[in-house]
């Protein structure tokens, strides 16, 4: 099992978005833990990010170090011509 550790912008990003929807990336994030096997997510090129996770509209971007477990979120953002 990984841990999960969401940055301070990720936590401030999180918390504008109305709370049904929270709770859905939440629980998202949640499935982080069993990381390489979780489903929706897609390795980021070119990007500053490794990874992204698709949870309807929103996006998780994150980091994930296999070597001591841990998958770091770093951003959460509503998709849009903006987000990549």
């Amino acid at each position: 099992m990984n841990s999960i550790k969401w940055s301070t912008k990720a936590i401030k990003q999180l918390l504008k978005i109305n709370k049904s929807e929270q709770v859905k990336i939440k629980n998202a994030a949640e499935e982080l833990a069993t990381m390489p096997e979780t489903r929706n997510v897609k390795a980021l090129t070119n990007h500053k990010f490794q990874y992204r996770l698709r949870v309807g509209n929103y996006r998780v971007f994150f980091n994930f170090d296999g070597a001591i477990n841990i998958v770091y979120i770093e951003e959460v953002r509503k998709r849009d011509e903006r987000t990549y």
